[in-house]
């Protein structure tokens, strides 16, 4: 009988077969990642060569990989992030051309961990490195169909100056996360069952963003099978915040004093304190869009939603809500209180239960 070809010649197998049409991937290792599996292997550590891809070039040096790889994880490659010139073009660029949605060919998948979230969806790893400075691990996870985390600000260490952006993970589902988790974060301690059904408010634009209908509503269908379940409770309260597109910008650029930019960040901080002193969950679309086309979105953030919790610093994940009339998928945003970011997990697999995927 022929040996079954191990995870890491699996998973390079499958990039192998898939990425020249995707282009999930800047490099593959196929030398170097056989060997680390036979390390992890024989020194019988804990991931037991878990084949996992990095984001971007630099992704291999980032501290969520090494702490991966200590605990005998195999990093297969390099993912695609976008290009010089490609803010809204692509939002991906890999060995082989511009990175592609695995669910339609002429859409974006998102980013900027465009990569990490096809490589992911498509089967090629099972679990991908992110970062997520405006939503670059939620906005790809919605429109790819999968599992995305962004830690809490200053969770885990970080090189982006600015602190909007924190280290993440893009997975096919909320245990794959806390996989992750539970080898990057020192102290780790599962999570334990939430009691059902979760206290949660739930925004269709948090008071300020344009949201397509269908995106809504089919989000709000799935809120309403959480409800029907018995996991979500939904609280008779909304969630307004200000606009924090200026207040963004002028961090990410260098000036966070300005006056206009730090009136929305308190004011914003303090209706959110105020939410989870009361609840421990908020509930969203991940995105107000549907993946747009290569050649961008228009006027319109697909960020709008996302943003405003790389300011105030709360952990989010995204899960897969359901499928637009396209054949695209859609994302449902849960939002945690700083620092509850395993409860948070917790919180995702009780909803992911409730959420059975039904594909176009």
């Amino acid at each position: 009988m022929a040996q079954r070809p191990s995870a890491v010649a699996r998973a390079l197998e499958r990039i192998d077969r898939l990425d020249p049409a995707l282009n999930a991937f800047i490099e593959v290792w196929p030398g170097e990642a056989l060997a680390r599996e036979r390390e992890a292997v024989a020194r019988r550590l804990p991931l037991g060569g878990l084949p996992f891809a990095v984001k971007g070039p630099t992704g291999i040096r980032s501290y969520a990989a090494r702490r991966l790889i200590a605990a005998g994880g195999v990093p297969v490659g390099a993912t695609s992030v976008p290009g010089p010139g490609t803010v809204w073009q692509t939002w991906g660029r890999g060995a082989h051309g511009r990175t592609v949605n695995p669910w339609r060919a002429d859409r974006t998948p998102g980013g900027s961990s465009a990569g990490s979230a096809v490589a992911v969806a498509a089967g090629m790893v099972e679990l991908a490195t992110g970062s997520d400075g405006a939503g670059s691990v939620r906005i790809p996870a919605a429109w790819c169909g999968v599992f995305g985390l962004r830690t809490t600000n200053g969770l885990l260490p970080s090189p982006d100056r600015s602190g909007l952006a924190s280290a993440g993970v893009l997975t096919r589902t909320a245990a794959g996360a806390e996989r992750y988790l539970r080898h990057v974060l020192d102290g780790y301690e599962p999570p334990a069952a939430p009691s059902l059904p979760l206290p949660a408010v739930y925004s269709e634009d948090l008071g300020f963003a344009e949201v397509d209908p269908e995106v809504a509503a089919v989000v709000r269908a799935a809120v309403d099978r959480l409800v029907a379940a018995g996991t979500v409770r939904l609280l008779d309260a909304d969630c307004a915040l200000l606009d924090p597109v200026r207040a963004w910008r002028a961090v990410r650029g260098g000036t966070p004093g300005d006056p206009e930019a730090v009136a929305v960040r308190r004011a914003n901080d303090d209706r959110l304190d105020d939410l989870f002193a009361a609840v421990p969950l908020l509930l969203t679309p991940a995105t107000p869009n549907r993946p747009h086309g290569h050649e961008g979105p228009g006027d319109l953030y697909s960020t709008a939603l996302t943003w405003a919790f790389n300011l105030s610093g709360h952990p989010a994940a995204c899960l897969p809500a359901g499928f637009a009339g396209d054949g695209c998928p859609v994302g449902l945003h849960l939002v945690a209180a700083r620092g509850a970011d395993v409860s948070l997990l917790g919180m995702a697999r009780a909803v992911e239960s409730a959420l059975p995927t039904v594909r176009p």
